[in-house]
């Protein structure tokens, strides 16, 4: 006949089936930690490389570098302004008028809306596929959605390559370019978007048709 457990005993293995449950649950824990980390470093985007000088010196553009004059716009994909400037056609009056005279330049300046530095970033990995103004002028006529997937929508619609240009805005490959035009922006004191350099010389507000052929005429004269 089987002699019965003391209460001392089964008070022993009770404490000891607990401390097995607990350690079970302490690796439980940790697998699902190491799982997770794992997970994580699987998916998230790759590091970019940091972009060379070319890449922070160059700027898109319409017209040709050696024009005597150089308009500089720092603009924002989420600014209202900066949208109604670009729909009323005065960049296309500036260049039919002048033409080889002019260069139109475009600096980021995205401090509207918390979305405005990807879609920055967004429009210079077109850029980087030779696709910027198209890009500018898609990003404008569907505003205000400048969200991450409109980003990639765009990309599809307009045939970039797809794999690149999301790898591109994934890894942040071009923030370092936006935060230095937006940095100069901030070092010139500009007030707000979008803001026009004519030749150097600021221009206050939008400006009409008017007020920036004046300043190109004036730039001329020089």
């Amino acid at each position: 006949m089987a002699k019965s457990k003391s209460k001392k005993q089964i008070r022993r293995e009770k404490m000891r089936a607990e401390k097995v449950r607990k350690k079970w649950m302490q690796y439980g824990a940790l697998g699902l930690v190491l799982v997770a980390l794992i997970g994580f470093v699987l998916t998230r985007p790759p590091k970019a490389p940091p972009l060379d000088e070319a890449r922070l010196a160059s700027n898109p553009s319409i017209g040709l570098a050696s024009a005597k004059v150089t308009v500089t716009e720092f603009g924002d994909f989420g600014c209202p302004a900066c949208q109604s400037w670009h729909e009323s056609g005065i960049k296309e009056q500036i260049i039919a008028t002048y033409g080889d005279d002019v260069q139109f330049v475009w600096k980021d300046f995205p401090v509207i809306t918390a979305q405005s530095p990807k879609a920055a970033e967004a429009s210079q990995c077109a850029f980087d596929q030779g696709e910027f103004w198209a890009y500018h002028d898609l990003l404008y006529a569907n505003a205000p959605a400048i969200g991450v997937s409109n980003l990639k929508e765009y990309a599809t619609e307009l045939g970039l390559d797809t794999a690149l240009f999301e790898a591109c805005l994934d890894s942040g490959q071009n923030r370092e370019k936006t935060e230095q035009s937006e940095k100069e922006a901030r070092q010139l004191a500009l007030p707000g978007t979008p803001a026009f350099l004519v030749n150097g010389t600021r221009l206050l507000g939008p400006p009409s048709f008017e007020v920036l052929a004046e300043a190109i005429d004036a730039a001329l004269s020089e």
